[in-house]
């Protein structure tokens, strides 16, 4: 968690690209504001959708156990899931900054190599996560992080029944707001790995960001920087 979020409250822009068969077939753009709001350590979230043009202004606010989506064409917030699929094979948690120490309960299941995003062996520990909360974007995670200096590797998410539903590798580290950090992830589909989807994060600033800005309340008034 702590080489994945800074520890303090950050803006990042994050840029997503859909593939299929090797193709583009979709790329939308989203500023993410970020902070940590009590002492659980679990982050809220707000995040603005920039493009396409046809998204631009709609907002996803993650409070709590609490994710809504607003249109400022129709001023309507609706409750959304995290697990709905936000873009390819991206879903609404897989752009919005979560704690995973809070959000799920992890053993170490092996310490093994690993093959990278680089395609380059890695040796790791094999975490595995089991949700302790139904609000959890995922019922368990197959988490691999270096055991050197505990940055992740690759990670397999499962749904209810143990079937795969996506594989990500972490990659393209960086130094951001003190620590190195993968700024790009790939999302490979479960079922057909041809359908592929990355996840870039850049711009990192720190941001003195207000806590009234995580409050369903406030959507209509949110102008953003």
């Amino acid at each position: 968690d702590a080489v994945r979020n800074p520890g303090q409250p950050f803006r990042v822009t994050v840029t997503l690209t859909e593939y299929d068969k090797g193709q583009q077939i979709d790329n939308s753009t989203l500023s993410s504001y970020s902070r940590t709001i009590d002492n659980s350590g679990q982050f809220a979230s707000l995040i603005r959708f920039a493009l396409p043009a046809r998204d631009t202004g709609k907002l996803m606010l993650k409070s709590g156990n609490d994710l809504w989506f607003f249109d400022p064409g129709t001023k309507a917030s609706v409750r959304i899931s995290p697990q709905q699929r936000l873009m390819g094979d991206a879903s609404n948690g897989d752009v919005i900054t979560v704690n995973f120490a809070r959000d799920y309960k992890a053993t170490i299941a092996a310490e093994e190599t690993v093959t990278d995003g680089e395609r380059k062996p890695r040796r790791a520990y094999k975490l595995a996560l089991s949700a302790t909360d139904d609000d959890a974007t995922y019922a368990a995670i197959e988490l691999w992080v270096d055991t050197g200096n505990n940055w992740p590797i690759k990670a397999r998410f499962l749904a209810d029944s143990g079937r795969l539903l996506k594989t990500a590798y972490y990659r393209k580290f960086q130094h951001q707001l003190g620590a190195e950090r993968p700024t790009e992830t790939v999302i490979i589909d479960g079922l057909n790995p041809q359908s592929v989807t990355i996840v870039r994060l850049s711009e990192f600033v720190a941001r003195n960001i207000p806590t009234s800005w995580f409050q369903r309340d406030f959507l209509p008034r949110f102008q953003g920087d």
